[in-house]
């Protein structure tokens, strides 16, 4: 006697599955999303590391000319200039702090996702373990069942042979 079983939380399975599939995408888009901000944070800390490269320089530039000896008004000038290089920097800055925020952000947005994922694996597993000693114990039961009819097939048998050997 073959019966087929057919685990009845088999759709909750495959729903379950689907979520995780899912979220797997959501940690792959994260992840690309993470990948953006921290280019994005390479190209702002070039950008900063230009123009402190650039303040040394006019700094440099600036104490040459004083070395030399120039004039104050080119010194002055120098010096206005030097504080827009210094601005800048300062600018390129907090750009560069702002987009490690960004970065941090992400960070802790794939961590999430992540954690979701691990949760609604977890969650799929669980009912995997479920199906599995479910199918065991139907297994079992199936044997039993099985065995009670041949117990009965053999006992119908016996008492026909019997009967009919009593008649004889």
């Amino acid at each position: 006697m073959t019966v087929s079983l057919a685990y009845p939380l088999e759709q909750i399975i495959k729903v379950k599955q689907n979520r995780v599939e899912e979220q797997e995408k959501v940690v792959r888009a994260r992840q690309e999303a993470l990948e953006k901000e921290k280019q994005k944070l390479k190209e702002k800390e070039e950008i900063r590391d230009k123009a402190k490269q650039h303040e040394r320089d006019k700094l440099q530039q600036l104490r040459d000319e004083m070395d030399h000896g120039t004039t104050s008004d080119k010194i002055q000038q120098m010096k206005a200039y030097l504080n827009v290089a210094k601005e800048k920097v300062q600018i390129e800055e907090k750009k560069v702090k702002d987009q490690q925020d960004q970065v941090e952000l992400a960070n802790k947005a794939l961590k999430a996702a992540q954690d979701e994922l691990k949760i609604k694996r977890q969650e799929v597993d669980k009912l995997q373990i479920h199906k599995k000693d479910w199918l065991k114990e139907m297994q079992k039961e199936l044997e039993v069942i099985e065995a009670r009819e041949q117990d009965e097939l053999g006992s119908t048998s016996f008492l026909s042979h019997k009967r009919m050997r009593e008649r004889k």
